[in-house]
């Protein structure tokens, strides 16, 4: 069952990139890396410092086997190298030529600070940690019980990372609103009035733009810290895949940063 969400990741990644020949080298590159992280998550267990079901209270109390990760981390920057937009190549390039020994001091730095990861003001290196890292943090969050705290939160119950994405899911006659990880991939019921950044609720403060060509997506921006994040509402395109959705809709990205706003958290492209 846990296996089969990468590859629903991955065919949709593949129908967006015919719709949308704009996001066909994005996708291309998504879908290289969720093959690459699907296989990394099947050897979670191995690399986990937790048993299964152990009650804890953050992804940043569990230890991570480093070590037994490097082999694999060799090939991922070697694969990014290859197939990545630039500058991300670049940056693999850099850290393939590194060594093992840098490897090791990345992957545990960003494992500790993850929660705190911000593209716009860390390393390029730190990008590539964790896309490598993500599976084994969804790994974790799947087999690890955690207390869940108020849906007034923004920040991940499981990791206290921030959301990548929002979703719309039908709910009676209308629809609830759920936010994303950007870590392990948790999601959580949140207000669908209220900024996830800075928890603005004034309606007229809150700004909404879609597009007409990917109608089932919109960015939600606030006027009060000029942050966004983008939503993507299964009530309009029930074959959406909120995370996969979210890469490939670049031009909203490009609105919202036209208009002053600050992607909340990142994605695989930095963006």
């Amino acid at each position: 069952m846990n296996r089969s969400k990468w590859h629903r990741r991955i065919e949709r990644a593949e129908a967006l990139a015919d719709a949308h020949p704009f996001a066909g080298e994005v996708l291309q590159f998504y879908k290289r890396m969720a093959a690459f992280q699907e296989m990394l998550y099947s050897h979670g267990a191995e690399v986990g410092g937790n048993e299964s079901g152990k009650k804890i209270s953050g992804l940043i109390r569990q230890n991570l086997c480093v070590n037994l990760l490097l082999p694999k981390f060799a090939e991922f920057v070697s694969v990014v190298e290859e197939h990545a937009p630039q500058p991300i190549a670049a940056s693999a390039r850099d850290l393939n030529a590194q060594g093992p020994s840098r490897w090791e001091d990345l992957l545990a730095s960003f494992w500790r600070t993850a929660p705190d990861f911000e593209s716009s003001s860390g390393q390029p290196e730190d990008l590539l940690a964790w896309i490598f890292l993500q599976p084994q943090a969804e790994y974790q969050a799947d087999h690890n019980g955690h207390t869940s705290r108020q849906e007034t939160l923004a920040i991940c119950p499981f990791c206290s990372a921030k959301p990548i994405v929002g979703v719309l899911r039908p709910e009676g006659d209308g629809a609830k609103r759920s936010l994303i990880c950007s870590m392990c991939a948790t999601e959580w019921a949140y207000g669908r009035i209220i900024c996830p950044a800075c928890g603005e609720e004034a309606v007229e403060k809150l700004a909404i733009y879609s597009a007409t060509q990917f109608d089932h997506v919109r960015v939600e921006a606030c006027d009060s810290c000029h942050r966004y994040i983008k939503t993507v509402d299964l009530t309009k395109n029930g074959h959406a895949v909120p995370v996969v959705d979210e890469l490939a809709t670049i031009p909203l990205n490009l609105w919202a940063q036209e208009h002053g706003y600050v992607k909340l958290r990142p994605n695989l492209l930095g963006i």
